[in-house]
Formats: structure tokens, sequence, C-alpha cells
């Protein structure tokens, strides 16, 4: 199974409050924090949600 490395690369100040959770639940706190997750439905949702606040690059 494929990882994706996801890190944060904008601020949550001025989004809805979804968004928010979600990036605490991908484990992103900070601007330059980076997590790295299995490739599941699931977790591809949750970049979709953020996709403007994330940046994702697949690791072996």
């Amino acid at each position: 199974m494929s990882r994706l490395k996801i890190t944060q690369t904008k601020s949550v100040i001025s989004e809805k409050q979804n968004q928010r959770d979600t990036l605490r639940t991908l484990g992103l706190k900070k601007i330059g924090q980076s997590t790295v997750r299995d490739d599941r439905p699931e977790v591809r949702g949750m970049i979709r949600t953020v996709n403007h606040l994330v940046s994702v690059e697949e690791v072996d």
C-alpha cells in the first residue's frame, strides 16, 4: 500500500471549523508540519476537503 506525505502550507485562521477539524484529524497543527498516512479512501476524502491548505506527495 502506498503512503502519502501531507504538508500544511497555509494558515487556518479564516477557514471554516470543519476544515480546521479535518487538519487536526490529519495530525497537522502548524504551517510546514508534515505527516505520513496510508493512501486510503478516508484520507483522500479529508485531503479533498482541505486541498487548498495542504500539499500532498506519494512516499515509497
